[in-house]
């Protein structure tokens, strides 16, 4: 099984978009690759790729459906109950309908749409995912979920931090940028949404034919 983690950037800011590949072992996933930046067709291509050759899990950083009429989609307005109660933010879960996450919306639409139309050898899963939830709900210190974004020092610590989640040989240089973390927390939440060994820290499942995609973190 392969496990990817991407965290999706607006369709005009591709070089923040990161895909990192991991392949899993046992009850480890080791760290294959990432690359940066990501085009819609770089991200279809790398992954029609992988699924002709195994399975693939796909955690994605960005909404995969709107509430028709705009504002929260009841999943967003649980996850927001579900992070304050951990000590974070609540308004960092936004309406996918918002100015600045509609075209962020749009993206995550129109991607996992387009890998729901190929036709490869091997089954691809996809999940809509929190990385920062994914952080909050396992880490000790939620000072560290609330400022990594802008301190270096504790992206290096969560990098080490990903080794006790069996996250295995992600590279120093992953972490320079919040970006890389994220898409590295992407992967262990949608790991632990498709391994039957775990289970994700919470869940909104999905509710068709408005919202096709499990959503968890």
């Amino acid at each position: 099984m392969q496990y990817i983690g991407i965290d999706l950037s607006g369709p005009s800011n591709t070089k923040d978009t990161v895909l990192v590949h991991f392949h899993k072992e046992k009850d480890k996933l080791y760290y294959k690759k990432h690359e940066t930046p990501m085009s819609d067709y770089a991200l279809i291509t790398y992954i029609e790729s992988l699924a002709d050759k195994d399975s693939v899990t796909i955690g994605v950083d960005a909404p995969l459906s709107y509430e028709d009429g705009g504002g929260d989609r009841e999943s967003d307005r649980s996850l927001r109950t579900f992070v304050t109660k951990l000590g974070m933010k609540g308004a960092s879960i936004m309406p996918p309908t918002m100015m600045r996450m509609v075209y962020l919306s749009l993206r995550g639409i129109r991607f996992t749409r387009e890998i729901e139309r190929l036709s490869t050898k091997y089954e691809v899963h996809i999940v809509e995912v929190h990385p920062g939830a994914a952080l909050g709900a396992r880490m000790e210190t939620i000072d560290d979920v609330l400022h990594y974004k802008q301190d270096l020092s504790i992206r290096k610590r969560i990098r080490r931090w990903f080794e006790t989640q069996q996250l295995l040989d992600i590279p120093e240089v992953m972490a320079q940028e919040s970006h890389t973390i994220d898409a590295c927390a992407a992967a262990l939440a949608a790991w632990h949404w498709q391994d039957p060994d775990f289970e994700p820290a919470w869940l909104y499942k999905a509710f068709l034919p408005l919202h096709p995609y499990d959503f968890c973190c």
